[in-house]
């Protein structure tokens, strides 16, 4: 590839937490794809699946699960990286990890293990993904976790920008293997937080309109989306309403990354490392300030019409009490929990429910239901909103 000066290097990573001897079978892939293998082959991947991303539990086979959404963000991010000269395994594997610490129920069932978790550090689905990959997804013979390198583990905890108040579970990470919280991450981690941005502010209008919680009048309010809807009229005029809604989010998407990309190149004109990227002390990949204050707008309406739509609402008050009904049933009799897991089941707080967090995270929705109904008699009623 074309790496650009301020572009990771994988033949320069700072290394792994745990050295590994070279056995001869690690064929040609640098270390930033294995880390992106790692990611793919991993359990904790695999059930993102069945891990809300908007619809809870949904029964229709067509809408986004974190799994999807996860898939979605890594095209949309290594074409960003491609363009500006990144390298793209990392950038890769940073968005197809960035979700793995979501519990079952998406942010309600964050919520509620917030709430079970008060006495005992908190719960925070960034750090829990790091904490998931790098202490408790462990499929090697000769350390804990999945071993990822300083420049993945980094971007997952960073993403989002210097991290000022770590909750216990990074502190534990960051004090065994110091990611430097108070700096900016790569480029790389940068262009994986806008994409995240880019895929779900855009297939979440896409799964809004599918399920009937959103609809063109809705669109329509908003300036710059009636605009490009207009735009694509005139330009498909003969095709569904159904295909020219679908257009409009695929225009979206090609106007957000081409904005970055533009807005991104004038931000690293005369870079010529990622040391000074890091000290560069701002946000140097991401949207211009008026596509910024766009995706704001845009953030708000979708807040309003569909995440905090009433029904929506009430599907997620009775995924938070599935989550924190089963915290409670696991704190109160152990042996409800799996043997795996009651066997290593600390005696002592605040691992103890630690130790029940991290099994109710790994969940997926339909796991979590599945433990609710065995434990407590009887399934929970109104757990799918599509």
């Amino acid at each position: 590839m074309n790496r650009a000066p301020y572009a990771a290097d994988p033949a320069a990573s700072r290394g792994r937490e745990f050295p590994e001897e070279r056995d001869g079978t690690r064929g040609p892939r640098s270390e930033f794809q294995r880390d992106r293998d790692r990611i793919v082959h991993s359990i904790a991947f695999r059930r993102l699946r069945s891990k809300t991303q908007v619809f809870v539990a949904p029964d229709g086979d067509h809408y986004r699960t974190r799994l999807t959404h996860s898939i979605e963000v890594a095209q949309i991010g290594r074409v960003i990286a491609r363009e500006l000269g990144l390298d793209e395994d990392l950038t890769e594997a940073l968005c197809l990890g960035h979700d793995i610490g979501h519990p079952p129920f998406g942010h309600a069932g964050e919520t509620a293990l917030e709430e079970a978790m008060i006495h005992a550090g908190g719960y925070d689905h960034n750090a829990q993904g790091i904490r998931t990959l790098a202490r408790l997804e462990s499929n090697y013979p000769d350390h804990p976790g999945m071993n990822l390198t300083w420049e993945t583990l980094e971007g997952l905890a960073k993403h989002n920008g210097p991290v000022s108040a770590a909750n216990w579970a990074l502190s534990e990470i960051d004090a065994a293997y110091p990611l430097e919280l108070g700096q900016w991450p790569s480029l790389e981690a940068q262009v994986a937080a806008v994409a995240d941005d880019i895929a779900y502010d855009n297939h979440d209008i896409d799964d809004g309109l599918r399920a009937g919680f959103l609809s063109l009048d809705d669109l329509m309010e908003i300036d710059f989306l009636a605009d490009q809807f207009r735009a694509v009229e005139k330009r498909f005029p003969h095709i569904s309403r159904d295909k020219q809604l679908r257009e409009l989010v695929r225009s979206q998407i090609g106007l957000m990354v081409n904005d970055v990309l533009e807005h991104t190149r004038k931000n690293i004109a005369g870079l010529d490392s990622v040391r000074q990227v890091r000290e560069a002390g701002k946000q140097l990949a991401g949207f211009s300030p008026g596509m910024a204050d766009r995706e704001r707008t845009l953030k708000k309406f979708m807040y309003r019409r569909l995440y905090y739509h009433p029904e929506q609402l009430q599907t997620a008050e009775r995924a938070r009490d599935v989550i924190a009904r089963l915290f409670v049933a696991y704190q109160q009799d152990p042996t409800t929990m799996p043997d795996d897991w009651l066997k290593r089941l600390p005696e002592t707080e605040p691992a103890k429910s630690r130790h029940i967090a991290d099994f109710i995270a790994g969940m997926t929705d339909r796991f979590a239901i599945d433990q609710c109904t065995r434990i407590y008699g009887r399934a929970p009623q109104g757990l799918s909103n599509v």
